[in-house]
């Protein structure tokens, strides 16, 4: 081993033997970065929980044709007419005109649905705005992921309803077998479903006429949601939904759907949390460098005395950069274990598809320790560096004037 490795393990050994003198000003910086590391931790963790619960609603085998040229339900409108032209392209007709609609026992894998905004007065007293989905009975069975947890699904024509995992957590009053007052008319809860965790848990469902008659929207779809027939569905759907006369209809996949409405919000989470953290990273790297000026000046004595020792001044640099970078990956660690602690699997909501609330867990992943951590390293990285050149330049008259 050469002599400047020796020289720089023994220059941080004393480095870090002299912590309990240092112990509290040590501590601040380690807080500093670890409050860093959880605040960023918990912007991500927010964005990457709200991606996945969308995320996971969309399936590539299944297409959401939308009129009215928009690329979500709400605004959307899809006429009588097109869904009657749909239908007869996949009956008889011939291959030919097969618009790549898949196909069941019971005809068309084929679900009329409209969402219908409805607000819901929580447990603390505030309302909230939730969607209620129309669908046809066909509906439920074209979210593969969806299943019964309690109850059974709603009947065809009835006031019932089946309400999402996320929202039966939240409201209280949807318990199974109880009556709830949604618009102008009672709805008995049938039961409640689970979706793996994604967006379809934050919606209530029920019988399509039963909402439009309900809500006063007699005749009304926004979208239809089909099975794709194979890997060439959704182009000859596009192809025979260009044929069709009336208004225009585009068919996206619902991964497409819910991935675009995920980028959104994602972004906007992202464009809040990293200024946020990128400014209180730079408060922790201004008390960093405060950190270790106080170092070097406390163990001036020291560092002096090993310069006229034959000391070079590579080990003062490195050994003081290496304290800073220890001291900052420390907070990083006690940062993300707080933030893995508080906030993975923590329930938030904000403000989803349809301008309606959607509920869904925070998610500390690997890759968001990672980020959160590397910032804060950056910050020893950073904070440590002119400090560390001070001590490298620290003038040898200092250990002199002290030992006389």
């Amino acid at each position: 081993m050469s002599s400047a490795l020796k020289q720089t393990f023994l220059m941080i050994r004393v480095n870090l033997g002299s912590l309990p003198r240092r112990l509290w000003i040590s501590l601040s910086m380690v807080l500093s970065v670890a409050l860093v590391v959880a605040v960023l931790s918990g912007f991500l963790a927010m964005a990457r929980g709200f991606e996945a619960a969308l995320a996971g609603a969309g399936s590539p085998d299944i297409a959401v044709i939308l009129g009215g040229g928009t690329n979500q339900e709400t605004g959307s409108d899809v006429p009588a007419d097109a869904i009657r032209s749909l239908a007869a392209m996949s009956g008889d007709i011939g291959i030919a005109r097969n618009p790549g609609i898949a196909r069941n026992g019971a005809g068309l894998s084929l679900s009329r649905e409209t969402v219908v905004p409805i607000d819901i007065r929580g447990s603390d007293g505030g309302e909230q705005t939730l969607s209620l989905r129309g669908m046809d009975a066909t509906g439920p069975g074209l979210r593969e992921r969806a299943r019964l947890s309690q109850g059974r699904l709603f009947s065809p024509g009835a006031s019932e309803i089946v309400v999402g995992a996320r929202i039966a957590e939240m409201f209280p009053g949807f318990v199974v077998g109880k009556t709830v007052r949604l618009g102008a008319v009672d709805w008995t809860v049938a039961g409640h479903f689970t979706s793996g965790g994604s967006a379809f848990e934050s919606e209530i469902w029920a019988d399509l006429e039963a909402v439009q008659s309900a809500f006063d929207r007699q005749g009304q779809v926004q979208s239809l949601r089909v099975q794709l027939d194979g890997a060439s569905g959704m182009a000859a759907l596009r192809v025979g939904l260009s044929g069709l006369s009336g208004p225009p209809l585009t068919a996206v996949s619902e991964a497409d759907l819910y991935a675009a409405q995920a980028e959104r919000t994602e972004s906007l989470i992202r464009l809040f949390g990293w200024p946020i953290a990128l400014l209180m990273a730079i408060g922790a790297i201004a008390g960093a460098l405060n950190t270790m000026m106080s170092s070097v000046s406390d163990r001036a004595v020291e560092i002096a005395t090993l310069r006229l020792l034959g000391f070079a001044r590579l080990p003062a640099f490195a050994a003081t950069w290496v304290e800073a970078v220890l001291l900052s990956a420390a907070g990083a660690v006690v940062g993300v274990v707080g933030s893995r602690l508080a906030f993975d699997g923590w329930q938030a909501s904000t403000m989803g598809a349809n301008n309606t609330k959607m509920a869904f867990q925070l998610e500390v992943t690997p890759d968001v320790i990672l980020t959160a951590g590397l910032l804060g390293l950056a910050v020893g990285v950073l904070g440590g560096a002119l400090p560390a050149l001070t001590a490298a330049r620290l003038p040898l008259r200092a250990a002199l004037r002290a030992r006389g």
